[in-house]
């Protein structure tokens, strides 16, 4: 049977709306979905090719145990029942700290990661928590978090208002967006030019965003912070600060200026590659724009000054009054999250990593330190880990030595849909569904979204009989471990449901304050995901309220009456919801970041350094290692090669094909050479996610197009202190001609 179904696409942080074509439980064509009102139709080549991700005959539909060097396929009773009993002995053995688990980037782009890892997490009652964000984006959530109170309120820039645009360390037109939800990146960008704007991209390669900027400034990889002090001086050194509406709710803003005073644009041009008068000139063109948002990611994020970097983009958008405000940098609000809730001020550091003392952050330890919690003998050492989602063998540093950690473990399962490079450690393998027979919506993305809207799509094909969901997987993990191995997956969300009403009428001003939770919980519908959905959004800012406001949005509403998504209009100025910090106002200059800014300034006057240095770099039909058993998208530019500028090359004696050995501290590893203009002088670049080359897998296509893994020559040794963040970008290696 021919039908047609409608979804939000999993595979980056977009959310375009797709059309999907389907015969029968076959996905047969796949185009934008011109009626979602976010993404208009538009698609890239990764959501075009999201029936063949579906329909991949290597994605595993029935768990896997490992027998020896093997897998061999089993019942699901039969793997859950593995789980239970090899995971109680190794809590019996060794306590409960024994057992890690890391959580996957893919988990950002699932409805179940976000409603049950967290309930794994506490049942397990483990501190070893990893994930994708130490390797990705922490530093802005500690910005944030130390800024505004609230970790997970990142301004966004107001792409669709905005008249001056400065890009540091992202390349939306490869990546799509990212801690930035905006489909169709590429036109919004056009836009601004077009209605006279301005856009700045601040990068050591000319990539494709850049080339379609007004301008592109190249700097040395790891000193964006250097770059972003020095505008912060010039700010205040030429009288341009102009906090306008934010007058009277910032805090520190004297000390700030203090600690700006060194970093004149002459004391960082040669650290940075940029000349004093080019910036000057960027910080007068900011403050003279009418609109302006400043934005930075993955680039500045993943260096040894991730933080400081973060938290000075965010500074420039409030001394040039353009924090939370139209055209400026913004606080989205999502559907599904009750403005009344009670945050506490951010912190970290609540526990230390057990070898090397790291700071805990957001309830979890750096992915840097993961192999050495493995390997390092004592008490508290990780004997198990549960890995959902991800691929940390080829995305976290120091892989080879990650490698070797896993395969030392005495227990480890897996919820992910491939013998991939990293759960081919795993004992146990528990697949998820496929995407068209997943339910979608996204919990954590639309925190990040450029308008505000909201969209929910259910499963577009019936699971088997006898197939868990990913909530079933993830609820039964949490009730083996809690010591409930037999408990009903709907009694664990019955007893979330429950606690969360429970508060809520407790809490003034929600709108549910005074009232019976038994009442409440019969005017939910549906069960599992959707029973808790349901109940968010009703409780959310445009919900009804359980009769509170009875035009505003239910599950059902959303899912019958907004197949296509709904929006629910531009960003809005919030900063009063968004602020919880103790003082009440934005912390302009908060102690630790004051503190740590002592090592910018250590540097400052110091000859520029010599050698190469190492970048990575995004591929528009790959997300990290995802996607690489989908031939057409490893097709075409989508090349594993190490770019390096024409002028190193010629130095080195290096030509274009050559293999190449790339040495680090870490590692060593050999690529083919590919010289380019397109990298400044004394940078190498090697896309991240490959290296499809280890036995044991299961991925055919991607074997075949193998690549190799830039993370054996990452560093798990170098972190940015603050967060813990791996460093990926600013890498000291060697390159040489091999033969």
């Amino acid at each position: 049977m021919k039908r047609t179904a409608y979804r939000t696409c999993p595979l980056c942080e977009a959310l375009c709306g797709l059309e999907l074509s389907l015969d029968n439980d076959r996905v047969t064509k796949v185009r934008g979905d011109a009626a979602d009102p976010l993404s208009k139709g538009f698609i890239c080549p990764k959501g075009a090719t999201l029936g063949s991700l579906d329909g991949d005959p290597d994605r595993l539909d029935a768990p896997l145990v490992r027998d020896g060097d093997r897998h061999v396929q089993t019942w699901w009773d039969a793997a859950f029942a593995t789980v239970a009993r090899q995971l109680r002995a190794v809590i019996e053995r060794h306590g409960r700290d024994a057992v890690a688990v890391y959580i996957g980037n893919p988990n950002a782009h699932t409805v179940a990661g976000p409603l049950y890892n967290g309930a794994l997490i506490r049942a397990l009652g483990t501190r070893n928590v990893f994930s994708a964000s130490t390797a990705d984006q922490m530093p802005k959530h500690v910005s944030a978090g130390y800024m505004f109170g609230d970790p997970l309120a990142v301004p966004v820039p107001d792409l669709d208002r905005t008249d001056h645009l400065l890009m540091l360390g992202a390349n939306p037109l490869e990546s799509n967006g990212s801690l930035c939800s905006a489909p169709d990146f590429p036109g919004r960008l056009k836009a601004i030019r077009a209605r006279g704007g301005r856009i700045t991209v601040v990068d050591p390669r000319r990539t494709r965003t850049a080339a379609l900027a007004d301008q592109h400034i190249p700097i040395r990889p790891g000193t964006d912070a250097h770059l972003l002090f020095a505008l912060v001086h010039t700010l205040f050194a030429e009288d341009l600060v102009q906090l306008g509406h934010l007058e009277g709710r910032v805090h520190g803003l004297d000390d700030l200026r203090a600690l700006a005073v060194d970093f004149t644009p002459e004391q960082v041009a040669d650290i940075t590659g940029i000349r004093p008068l080019q910036i000057r000139r960027m910080a007068r063109e900011l403050a003279a724009a009418e609109r302006a948002a400043v934005y930075g990611r993955i680039g500045t994020c993943t260096q040894s000054y991730g933080t400081l970097a973060s938290w000075l983009v965010d500074v420039l958008n409030v001394l040039t009054g353009n924090l939370d405000r139209p055209g400026g940098a913004m606080f989205p609000r999502a559907a599904h999250i009750p403005l009344y809730r009670k945050k506490q001020p951010f912190t970290t550091g609540r526990w230390h990593s057990r070898v090397r003392g790291l700071p805990e952050v957001r309830g979890e330890l750096p992915v840097a330190a993961l192999a050495e919690e493995i390997l390092t003998p004592g008490e508290g050492r990780i004997r198990a880990l549960i890995t959902i989602g991800g691929n940390p063998a080829l995305s976290a540093p120091g892989s080879g030595r990650l490698e070797e950690a896993l395969a030392d473990l005495e227990f480890m399962v897996s919820v992910d849909p491939y013998l991939n490079e990293t759960t081919r450690h795993a004992h146990v393998v528990l697949p998820p569904p496929r995407p068209t027979q997943s339910p979608h919506y996204d919990l954590a993305l639309l925190n990040f979204t450029v308008r505000n809207y909201a969209r929910y799509s259910p499963p577009a094909v019936p699971l088997p009989k006898g197939r868990p969901s990913e909530a079933e997987i993830l609820a039964r993990l949490a009730l083996i471990a809690s010591g409930d191995p037999d408990g009903d997956p709907a009694a664990l969300d019955e007893m979330i449901v429950g606690a969360t009403l429970a508060k809520a009428v407790t809490i003034p001003g929600s709108p549910v304050h005074g009232r019976e939770p038994a009442e409440l919980r019969k005017a939910l519908t549906g069960r599992g995901v959707e029973l808790r959905l349901d109940m968010m959004l009703r409780l959310g800012p445009y919900g009804e309220g359980f009769g509170a406001d009875p035009e505003g949005l239910t599950l059902a509403r959303l899912r019958d009456e907004h197949p296509h998504g709904i929006d629910l209009g531009p960003l809005e100025p919030r900063l009063e919801e968004v602020l919880c910090t103790a003082s009440g106002l934005v912390e302009l200059c908060p102690p630790t970041f004051a503190a740590d800014a002592e090592r910018l300034r250590e540097g400052l006057g110091a000859a520029p350094p010599q050698g190469l240095v190492l970048i990575g770099r995004r591929h528009l039909r790959s997300n990290n290692s995802w996607l690489h058993n989908v031939p057409a998208l490893v097709r075409g530019s989508n090349r594993c090669t190490l770019q390096l500028n024409p002028a190193d090359a010629e130095r080195l004696g290096i030509n274009a094909g050559d293999t190449v050995r790339v040495t680090s501290r870490a590692g060593t590893l050999e690529a083919v050479a590919e010289p380019t203009d397109t990298v400044m002088a004394g940078v190498v670049s090697l896309p991240h996610g490959w290296g499809h080359d280890r036995p044991g897998t299961r991925l055919r296509v991607a074997g075949e197009h193998a690549g190799v893994n830039v993370n054996v020559v990452t560093d798990e040794q170098e972190v940015d202190p603050l967060s813990g963040n791996a460093v990926f970008n600013g890498v000291p290696v060697t390159v040489e001609r091999v033969g």
